[in-house]
C-alpha cells in the first residue's frame, strides 16, 4: 500500500469538503437571530403595495394613492417623489438610469433627478413590475391579457406582450435568458425566454401549493422558492426542470419574497406580521431558519443586497385627530418627511385583512383616509 499517496487523497477529500460547506455556510450557526433593526413613518393618503430598492441608486421606491414616494436607501429619508403615477410596483434600469411604475399609463422617469421622460400606454391592468437585465428590458405584468408588456428599458418603446396563460404575480430573472412568473391562478411558475418572449414551460405544483405570490431564485444553484397561500408553503423547486425538491411552512398572506445569494436564503413576507426565512444548506437540503414578528399587513418586502437587510412596508391608523391628519397628509403628499425609527417597533396583531388579496387591501393598503406608511428593515 502506498500510504503517502493514501494520505494525500485523504487531505484532498478533505479539502473538498470544506469547500463545498463553505460555498453554503456563509452565516456560522451562532449567528445573530434576524430582527427590525430601524423603521421609519410618514403621513399619507392612499394605498400601497410593492416596495422596490433600487440598490445601485440607494434608493428606496414606495407606490402609494397617486405618487410612487422615493426615499433614501440608507437613511430612510425623503428624497422626493413621482406624481401622477397610480402605481403598483417599480423596476429601474441602473445602465440608463429610467425607472419606471407599474401605472396605466406605465410612468418613465430619470433616476438621478426624479424628473418624468414619458408615458407609455399599455393594456390590461398593470400590477408587479420587473427589469430583466440580459435583454435590459422592463416587463409589466398585468392578471389580464395582455399578462406581460414588454418594454425597452432605454426609451421605453413597446417590444411586444407574452400570453402567460394566468395571472402572474412575482417574477425572477436568472440573467441568461430565463424569466420565471409565478402565476397565481394556475398554480405554476411560467418559464419564459426572453429573447423570443415565448412560455417554454410550466412548472406544476402539483397541489404542494395554491396561488404562488412570492418568488425568489438562487441563480448560482438553480433553485425556485414559490412561496404559497394555501397550503402556506414555499414549495422549493429545480429550475431547470420544476421537480419539486422540497416544501416547507410559511405565515398566512405571503405577497412577496426573494433570494439573497450572500447569505443563501429565501425569505417570504406575510400579511399575518411575520417574515419567514429560509436556510439553503445545500442544493438539496432546505430549513425554516427563522420566523421574525414584523407588524401586520406588512406583506410585500425588498432586498437591500449591501446590507443583507430586507425591507418591508404597511401602513397603519394615524393616531392624529382628523383635522391634523388631514393637515399634515396634504403636506407629506407634496414632499414626504419620515420621522425618525427606532430598532424595535410595538408588534400588531393580524387583522382580518391580513392574509386577505381583496382589491384595497393587498400590500396593507389603507383606505381612503390619512394613515402612516410603516418603513421596517430587518437585518442582522
Amino acid at each position: 500500500m502506498n500510504y503517502p499517496n493514501q494520505y494525500l487523497r485523504l487531505l484532498f477529500v478533505q479539502a473538498i469538503a470544506v469547500l463545498s460547506t463553505s460555498c453554503f455556510a456563509e452565516t456560522s450557526p451562532d449567528a445573530k437571530p434576524y430582527k427590525i433593526v430601524n423603521t421609519a413613518q410618514t403621513m399619507g393618503i392612499g394605498g400601497i403595495d410593492y416596495v422596490f430598492a433600487d440598490n445601485d441608486g440607494r434608493r428606496l421606491y414606495i407606490p402609494r394613492g397617486t405618487q410612487v414616494l422615493v426615499f433614501d436607501l440608507d437613511t430612510l429619508k425623503s428624497v422626493g417623489s413621482i406624481t401622477n403615477a397610480r402605481a403598483r410596483g417599480v423596476a429601474v434600469d441602473s445602465k440608463s438610469h429610467h425607472g419606471f411604475c407599474s401605472s396605466s399609463p406605465v410612468v418613465m422617469w430619470d433616476t438621478r433627478t426624479l424628473e418624468t421622460i414619458r408615458t407609455i400606454d399599455v393594456q390590461g391592468r398593470p400590477d408587479g413590475i420587473l427589469f430583466e437585465p440580459a435583454t435590459e428590458r422592463v416587463y409589466v405584468f398585468s392578471h389580464s391579457a395582455p399578462n406581460a408588456t414588454v418594454l425597452d428599458g432605454k426609451d421605453g418603446s413597446v417590444v411586444g406582450t407574452i400570453d402567460l396563460g394566468g395571472a402572474p404575480e412575482q417574477a425572477a430573472s436568472d440573467g441568461q435568458g430565463h424569466l420565471y412568473v409565478a402565476i397565481e391562478d394556475k398554480d405554476n411558475i411560467a418559464v419564459v425566454d426572453v429573447k423570443t418572449l415565448q412560455v417554454t414551460a410550466r412548472y406544476d405544483l402539483a397541489g404542494k401549493g395554491r396561488g404562488p405570490a412570492g418568488l425568489g431564485l438562487d441563480v448560482k444553484n438553480h433553485i425556485l422558492f414559490a412561496m404559497c397561500h394555501n397550503p402556506q408553503t414555499c414549495v422549493v423547486l429545480n429550475a431547470d426542470d420544476g421537480k419539486i425538491l422540497a416544501t416547507l411552512p410559511i405565515g398566512r398572506g405571503t405577497d412577496g419574497g426573494g433570494f439573497n445569494s450572500t447569505t443563501m436564503e429565501a425569505f417570504s413576507s406575510q400579511g399575518d406580521g411575520t417574515l419567514t426565512i429560509i436556510k439553503e444548506i445545500s442544493p438539496t437540503s432546505f430549513e425554516v431558519e427563522q420566523t421574525v414578528q414584523t407588524k401586520s399587513r406588512a406583506k410585500t418586502c425588498t432586498l437591500d443586497t449591501k446590507n443583507n437587510q430586507i425591507v418591508l412596508i404597511t401602513t397603519e391608523p394615524s393616531q392624529t385627530p382628523p383635522q391634523a391628519a388631514d393637515t399634515a397628509a396634504s403636506s407629506a403628499s407634496a414632499k414626504p418627511s419620515p420621522t425618525p425609527g427606532t430598532a424595535e417597533v410595538a408588534r400588531s396583531a393580524p387583522s382580518a385583512a391580513a392574509g386577505g388579496r381583496g382589491e384595497g387591501q393587498r400590500g396593507g393598503r389603507g383606505g381612503a383616509g390619512p394613515s402612516l406608511l410603516d418603513i421596517l428593515v430587518v437585518g442582522r
